[in-house]
């Protein structure tokens, strides 16, 4: 945005007699709306103002976002105008909405004015009596709606309000009191168990932000201070009592502790926490007192860039809600103007009195606000997203949601995915000397080494009780292994070729490495130029919940379980054999496993793609959808993925594609309830079978029904 429009804007607001903030963009939350016409309506109320850039009204999430140069209180009178409620939202402190007690008592004086009323109607009490009681009950239950009305029209909105409001008016012209009174009582209590519904599902955001403490102890010298944690840098060292929260991101510096990492991966086991491990703002130190160097700065932490997803997930449509709001567009201004044409064709055509037309057409005008149909997809896409946050599941969108409950064949990646992405010891052979002697030397070799197995194979000695012994001249060898002087003695240790190329025998451990390696082991053998000392056997183990993962899957519709692997036939028929995985495809490139993925999708499969949301982004973004795994602290795998699993823990899939069927399941029921409510309110009108406050039933009640079945949303898992 240039200067000379934030200028511009700010001399307009100047002319005005006060001081103006710069153009800047702020949020809002926003109480009170009951469907995605609400929203617009506030978004052209406030386009009509000169200082307004841009508005976007989300009604799923009840966020506003507004680029404007008016003061944060003008903004929030101005949305007031129009019958609701908007409070700035300052970051990761929230609040409950609560319905305002004055609104509440009005409503319960205007439902009591009623029931006189009609029982004054059977006990003696003149007409007019009974009438005012009903116009008492309309002013108190219609006035917020009407003056919305009002504010819809000056912004040329069609919402529930106008529709409402016209039809009670209406119903009070025609002297059909008792109807127009009932009207707006049963459409405010509608509005008020709306709200109130709709606000559970907004509760996951809240949740997430007060799992992170607001403060701090910080050690500063030889005191220890407590500080807000918006005040604290990377590098401070703050102190985490047994029982609290760990404010910010960070790492252990001094102390051992078991800390429970649920709330942000969604692992019910506390994990043990030792110097050097790495902790997340938001989890519970559960023992031991820990000293926490900090990593990242409060806006940068783990928790904060799960709130920030959620709600940008939240806020984004999912093609069925794309599609309702489109036909909303149409269906509303086309049955308000058949409303207007029952009112004064029919009796113009004699086909019947004025009175029983203009009735007719007040409650077409209802009906002809689609409320439940429009809430009937964002409520649940919101439940569904929030409770997969609040159980370790990333879900980017609606649209990623969708598609999990479609996907009929899962491709993993075998490395870290389906294995555990680190080598262990498997098997060790001597030769020559002994075992103490094999692996004290292996130890020597591979010290300096920062290979995977190389490492592997230093932790296997050192949990043996094996110290290395002392070497020189270290080195290398490309492709092939490593070499270093011991004792005036050249060892080595490395592969096959290594060893042909130095001419060394090796007939007597040739079979046994083949076989080895069949079994999917790597093998690397220790020796000198002269022979062979021993070999020792390093695999990729499969993690513990593969098996009983895939297994889970299968049983949930997934037709093809697939392994895509770099690795050598054997080794990959052998992890693909004991995961029980449908296919495997071996020895890929990185656009190998793209092609895999496209001849998976060529077969009529939707593919999703599980990996680790780095080496794997060819093949994430050629899936149907994307799957990262362990994104605890892993920006990338964030970034990259639609879906991100936040523990490193496949038992979280099949409760993933369980879960986005569920959701899909109940976006169906609702989006089918709505229309065929909506069908038999109309099919009602022509042979007279229909009220005013049938009508007004079947869109509010309607629409609190598929909010409470969206709401199972946010117990499923629990």
């Amino acid at each position: 945005m240039s200067e000379q429009c934030c200028s511009t804007g700010e001399s307009q607001v100047k002319k005005q007699g006060y001081m103006a903030e710069p153009i800047s963009l702020k949020t809002y939350t926003v109480e009170g709306m009951d469907c995605g016409n609400c929203a617009k309506s506030i978004e052209n109320h406030l386009n009509l103002h000169s200082s307004v850039q841009h508005v976007h009204v989300n009604f799923s999430t009840g966020k506003m976002k507004i680029e404007h140069t008016n003061l944060p209180e003008e903004i929030v009178s101005e949305v007031s105008k129009i019958g609701f409620k908007a409070t700035l939202d300052t970051g990761r402190t929230s609040s409950q909405p609560v319905q305002k007690k004055n609104d509440n008592g009005l409503l319960l004086l205007s439902g009591l004015f009623i029931a006189f009323g009609f029982a004054g109607s059977y006990t003696g009490v003149s007409a007019l009596m009974s009438s005012m009681l009903y116009a008492a009950a309309m002013i108190l239950s219609g006035y917020k709606p009407v003056k919305s009305a009002y504010y819809s029209i000056r912004s040329r909105s069609l919402d529930m309000n106008v529709l409402m409001s016209a039809a009670a008016i209406g119903a009070a012209f025609i002297g059909e009191w008792l109807e127009g009174s009932t009207v707006v009582w049963l459409f405010s209590l509608g509005n008020v168990l709306q709200n109130k519904s709709t606000e559970q599902t907004r509760k996951s955001i809240r949740n997430l932000m007060d799992l992170a403490p607001p403060k701090a102890w910080v050690q500063e010298g030889s005191e220890v201070v407590k500080k807000p944690v918006e005040e604290i840098s990377i590098g401070e060292v703050i102190i985490v009592k047994p029982g609290d929260k760990i404010p910010l991101d960070g790492d252990v510096m001094q102390g051992e502790s078991t800390v429970n990492q649920a709330p942000i991966t969604g692992e019910s086991i506390p994990v043990d926490k030792r110097p050097g491990d790495s902790v997340y703002e938001g989890t519970i130190n559960e023992h031991g007192t820990l000293e926490v160097q900090v990593t990242k700065l409060v806006e940068d932490t783990t928790i904060s860039k799960i709130i920030h997803l959620v709600e940008e997930a939240q806020e984004k449509k999912a093609p069925a809600e794309a599609f309702i709001d489109k036909f909303a567009g149409i269906y509303t201004p086309i049955v308000f103007g058949l409303a207007l044409l029952l009112m004064v064709l029919p009796p113009l055509l004699a086909f019947g009195s004025w009175g029983e037309w203009f009735y007719k057409g007040l409650e077409l005008l209802v009906i002809a606000c689609p409320c439940a149909l429009v809430i009937s997809t964002p409520v649940a896409i919101v439940s569904a997203i929030g409770n997969a946050a609040k159980n370790g599941i990333l879900i980017k969108g609606g649209t990623f949601l969708e598609k999990a409950g479609t996907v009929t064949a899962i491709a993993f990646d075998k490395t870290g995915t389906l294995t555990e992405g680190k080598p262990k010891v498997s098997k060790v052979e001597v030769l020559a000397g002994t075992e103490e002697e094999l692996l004290s030397i292996a130890f020597t070799l591979e010290n300096y080494s920062t290979h995977p197995i190389a490492k592997a194979i230093v932790d296997y000695a050192r949990i043996q009780g094996i110290p290395p012994r002392d070497g020189e001249l270290y080195r290398a060898i490309v492709g092939k292994g490593v070499q270093a002087a011991i004792n005036g003695v050249n060892y080595y240790a490395g592969n096959l070729t290594l060893f042909r190329e130095m001419a060394v025998p090796l007939d007597p451990i040739t079979q046994n490495v083949v076989e080895l390696q069949n079994q999917g082991k790597t093998i690397v053998i220790i020796g000198t130029e002269q022979k062979v000392l021993g070999l020792i056997a390093v695999s990729d183990m499969l993690r513990g919940s593969t098996i009983s993962a895939l297994q889970s899957l299968k049983e949930k519709g997934i037709r093809e379980t697939v392994m895509l692997t770099g690795d050598n036939e054997g080794t990959a028929k052998k992890i693909a054999s004991e995961a029980n995985v449908s296919r495997c495809f071996s020895q890929l490139l990185p656009e190998d496993k793209v092609t895999a993925i496209k001849k998976l999708q060529s077969e009529g499969y939707k593919v999703a793609m599980v990996g680790d949301g780095i080496n794997d982004a060819p093949a994430l973004a050629a899936a149907d959808l994307g799957i990262a795994m362990g994104g605890a602290g892993t920006d990338t795998a964030m970034e990259t993925a639609d879906i991100v699993l936040m523990a490193d823990n496949l038992e979280k899939l099949p409760h993933t594609m369980r879960f986005s069927k569920n959701a899909l399941s109940i976006i169906k029921q609702n989006i089918w309830f709505s229309i065929i409510i909506k069908a038999i309110a109309l099919g009602l009108i022509f042979p007279g079978l229909l009220t005013l406050w049938m009508a007004v039933l079947s869109d509010t009640g309607a629409a609190l029904i598929v909010i409470l079945n969206a709401l199972r949303l946010l117990k499923d898992g629990d």
